[in-house]
């Protein structure tokens, strides 16, 4: 890689100039020195030393969009498994299989199309994979029994999983190093957003429609995002740098950065990173990458499995210490309001302190989750309890979410996500359980959550690790 750096040096100079009290050219002047007769323009270095702009924050939103209604549709089955249970008539943590199917389908999806768009772009699998959620998630209004349940909430799992590594790939590879971690933990605020009014509207929406009118407005709503999509949603910018012939799409992006840039008419554009063929999981483990895939692999697992352990069994738990079925998703939603706290609040954070950062947030969360057991019979404790185990562990995720996309190349960065949030899925489908196995078995209610703060220290611990070696 070093060489491929030193290599594209020999044919760039690259000036950007700011406004000065003089008034002089601000413009970005692209000049030829020996070699080839193309301008050679390194791509990452003009994002990194550009200002962050309207575009970007265009594109930062849209993304957020995406994953606002894939965290509604994801959280959905949980604020609506205590009326369903009910209506149905199932045993306590009966539902445990019909959670897992869907983070199972989550995890293959993360896996296929985070492979995939490194292959065809990460915007057609956007599109595809919102379409797709939607037509799940309507879908699912229909189901009469469990077993149909468990085959539809897999389905959709397919196109959950594989709208969020690309969602994330997209805006990284937009956004400036020095701002990238707090562009991503504040575009994977709409997830958290919209896993918290999934609570709010299923306490709304289910006393006076029943469970299926939370799945009927999580399934239009990313119906009629499509569209949108595919027609505001640009490629990452650094995937067609990648591609041959596509400088000119690039410059067009690049002037929608930043429209003082001037730009030379045969600059062609590159990413300064080895070209990778063959298997892109392959890659992920070449380079010395090896170790440090594994490890955020393990990190990716306890946080996912301690997040959807809680999310998904919250309001069953606080239904059955004497909440309604209302106020208990109200309530359970406090952990994605948390969530959405962490994230802005631990932006900034991230991108100065990294995985030193992420160590003492998923210990704080070891501490937050124990606590809601130890305050399950005080409603406001409990609140607070679980607001905080949000901040703590949703902010982490998003956190480790912007640290892993930084960390790998552009060739294999949807694959790296999606292989981290496909292995973190299984520990989301594990989650769940253990929840209701602990459940099903009458464990204490303080019991469980001491469990639950388990995987949270194991996170802290690795994260700890990361960040001696990163």
């Amino acid at each position: 890689m070093n060489s491929q750096k030193s290599h594209n040096k020999r044919f760039i100079r690259s000036n950007i100039k700011r406004p000065t009290a003089s008034g002089k050219d601000t413009r970005m002047q692209i000049v030829h020195t020996d070699g080839p007769s193309t301008a050679e323009v390194d791509l990452p270095e003009l994002i990194d030393r550009l200002p962050i702009g309207s575009f970007q924050i265009r594109v930062l939103l849209i993304c957020a969009a995406v994953l606002f209604v894939d965290g509604f549709d994801t959280q959905a089955i949980g604020y609506v498994a205590p009326a369903l249970a009910q209506e149905w008539k199932l045993a306590r943590g009966a539902l445990g299989p019909v959670f897992s199917a869907g983070l199972f389908g989550l995890m293959l999806g993360a896996i296929i199309f985070g492979t995939l768009a490194d292959r065809i772009g990460r915007k057609r699998i956007i599109v595809i994979a919102t379409t797709a959620f939607g037509v799940g998630t309507l879908a699912t209004m229909l189901a009469q029994d469990a077993t149909v349940l468990i085959v539809l909430r897999f389905l959709t799992g397919l196109g959950l999983g594989g709208a969020m590594p690309n969602a994330v790939a997209l805006t990284a590879e937009l956004a400036p190093h020095r701002r990238r971690a707090t562009m991503v933990m504040a575009m994977f605020a709409g997830f958290s957003i919209g896993a918290a009014l999934g609570g709010l509207l299923a306490a709304a929406l289910i006393p006076a429609f029943g469970w299926r009118s939370v799945f009927l407005v999580g399934g239009l709503v990313p119906l009629a995002l499509a569209p949108v999509l595919a027609a505001a949603l640009p490629e990452s910018i650094r995937y067609l740098a990648l591609l041959r012939g596509r400088d000119c799409d690039v410059a067009v992006l690049l002037r929608r950065v930043d429209p003082e840039l001037r730009i030379a008419e045969d600059a062609r554009f590159v990413v300064p990173e080895p070209r990778l063929t063959g298997l892109p999981v392959a890659h992920l483990f070449a380079e010395r990458r090896g170790g440090i895939t594994l490890l955020l692999w393990v990190v990716f697992f306890m946080s996912l499995l301690d997040l959807y352990l809680l999310s998904n069994w919250l309001p069953t738990v606080l239904n059955d210490l004497g909440v309604s079925v209302s106020a208990a998703a109200i309530i359970g939603a406090m952990l994605q309001v948390g969530g959405v706290a962490g994230t802005f609040a631990l932006g900034r954070v991230i991108d100065r302190f990294s995985f030193r950062a992420l160590a003492v947030t998923y210990l704080c969360a070891a501490t937050a989750v124990g606590a809601i057991g130890l305050s399950s019979h005080a409603i406001a404790l409990v609140t607070i309890a679980i607001f905080a185990a949000g901040f703590c562990i949703v902010g982490g995720q998003i956190a480790s979410n912007a640290l892993a996309a930084t960390y790998y190349p552009t060739a294999i960065r949807a694959t790296g996500m999606g292989w981290a949030l496909g292995i973190g899925r299984i520990g989301s489908i594990v989650g769940p359980l253990i929840g209701g196995a602990m459940l099903a078995s009458h464990v204490e209610v303080e019991t469980l959550f001491l469990v639950a703060a388990i995987p949270a220290l194991l996170a802290a611990a690795t994260a700890l690790l990361l960040a001696r070696i990163v």
